[in-house]
């Protein structure tokens, strides 16, 4: 029951390997990735629309980073855009002795349990992913400073602490607070402006 097919996971389509190899239904993957390409490695295997399950092992910091949370040091972009898809649970740290050669870093399994629906709706997803890495691009500045410095949104300072105070956010909150929920009702509420305009 064992088929090795060699390749390079970005270079490969997932779909028709599991097609063609797997067959039918929602699948399971488990890997232990290269860290250097740990984010697309797993961006791969989640657009693929393969898997009901992923788990891996990953460095500590970017398995943390996945699960973290609103107002955590660890919480970022990627934390937003991997529980945009998925529930994610940190299963076990591995320490570096458990290698040989020992690295020099922890390592850690997480399993990502891919969601049959996005957890929040938002009337543009490529809106909603440019805002994020916009707010986490500079994280010391105030989300009206990293919205107004994205330049394309075409809004003035005003307009955009005028955009922040209707959702009833304090204009000096930063990206770092706000959750999944909340940057989906920026995205709404920017696409609703642009298309008034």
């Amino acid at each position: 029951n064992f088929h090795l097919v060699e390749g390079d996971i970005l270079k490969t389509n997932i779909p028709q390997l599991c097609r063609e190899d797997l067959g039918e239904g929602r699948k399971v993957a488990c890997a232990n990735l290269p860290y250097y390409i740990t984010t697309p490695a797993l961006t791969a295997l989640v657009d693929s629309g393969c898997f009901a399950q992923i788990t891996v092992m990953v460095q500590k910091e970017v398995a943390e980073r996945m699960q973290a949370r609103p107002k955590e040091k660890e919480y970022g972009a990627l934390s937003i855009a991997v529980q945009y898809y998925c529930d994610a649970k940190l299963d076990m740290i591995v320490q570096p002795a458990c290698f040989m050669p020992r690295p020099k870093v922890a390592s850690a399994v997480i399993t990502l349990k891919v969601l049959p629906e996005r957890k929040v709706k938002t009337a543009d997803e490529k809106l909603f992913f440019h805002l994020v890495k916009c707010a986490f691009g500079q994280r010391r500045k105030t989300l009206m400073n990293c919205l107004f410095h994205l330049g394309n949104l075409g809004f003035s300072k005003e307009e955009l602490a005028e955009l922040l105070e209707e959702l009833g956010w304090d204009t000096r909150v930063r990206g770092e607070a706000l959750g999944l929920e909340e940057f989906a009702a920026l995205t709404d509420k920017i696409a609703q402006k642009k298309a008034s305009i």
